[in-house]
């Protein structure tokens, strides 16, 4: 598989299971009659998920927000986010599995998304410094030190406001990240 499809994979896969969590935790996780005096009715108290552990949809939170990071990151910081995928769905699936009692649904499928998003963060780790980054077009680029002139592949500055210029240089200048309103 090359790297750019293991990359989608795992970022899919991540956001799968951070969802699952997610829909997981709001629905009911523990179910109780409580009883009371002859003349009143019996009670029922409900708990979903995320009133049981409230930190497992944050984690889930968190997982998504590393998924996109996946994406706008490269080589050892890319693997640290894969680091943090697999925290954050270990503590969803162990949260998931200690709050109620596992043979009932929705525990389990919360701890089934923590540990998709666990497994996706550790093949981020082992091998997410191998997938490709996002393309240049996306970095910043600054000219040589030293020298006013602007760096290799960079077109020249925009004309400020005023003076003759053609709006494809306006356009050009917003692609490259630059304000051309600010000279």
């Amino acid at each position: 598989m090359s790297g750019r499809r293991e990359l989608t994979a795992v970022v899919l896969a991540s956001l799968a299971g951070a969802g699952l969590v997610l829909v997981a935790t709001r629905q009911t996780w523990v179910s109780a009659v409580i009883e009371r005096p002859a003349p009143f009715p019996a009670g029922r108290a409900e708990s979903t998920g995320a009133e049981l552990r409230a930190w497992v949809p944050a984690l889930a939170w968190t997982a998504l927000a590393g998924a996109g990071a996946l994406l706008a990151t490269r080589g050892v910081l890319r693997r640290l986010v894969g680091g943090l995928l697999v925290l954050a769905g270990a503590g969803a699936a162990v949260g998931a599995l200690t709050a109620a009692a596992p043979t009932m649904g929705w525990p389990v499928v919360a701890a089934a998304g923590g540990l998709v998003v666990g497994l996706a963060g550790a093949v981020a780790a082992v091998r997410g410094g191998r997938w490709p980054a996002m393309g240049a077009r996306y970095e910043r680029r600054r000219p040589a030190a030293g020298s006013g002139a602007p760096a290799a592949g960079e077109a020249p500055p925009v004309t400020p406001p005023g003076r003759a210029e053609s709006p494809e240089r306006f356009w050009e200048a917003l692609d490259r990240g630059e304000d051309p309103t600010d000279q």
